[in-house]
């Protein structure tokens, strides 16, 4: 199944602002211990901020979440969250 939206990351320094998160996630019903995410059901995952891929996994990374990227590594945590 594919899931679609945005996921909206307040900014730790301007708290009027928000990183808009898009995402796209496919996910099964079953864990899958070869193509899923940390052997999940997330078999595909891309977000993108401001139209640029920050994140990209098509059952194996080919763009991961940099570490000093933080409205992308906490948006990929509520998506392991809420679909793997």
């Amino acid at each position: 199944m594919w899931s679609e939206g945005t996921i909206r990351i307040p900014d730790a320094k301007d708290k009027g602002k928000n990183t808009v998160c898009h995402y796209w996630v496919k996910h099964y019903e079953e864990p899958s211990e070869t193509y899923g995410i940390n052997g999940g059901r997330i078999s595909k995952l891309m977000i993108k901020v401001d139209g640029v891929i920050t994140a990209n996994y098509d059952r194996g990374w080919d763009v991961e979440p940099a570490e000093d990227d933080m409205p992308t590594r906490m948006a990929y945590c509520i998506l392991l969250e809420n679909y793997n």
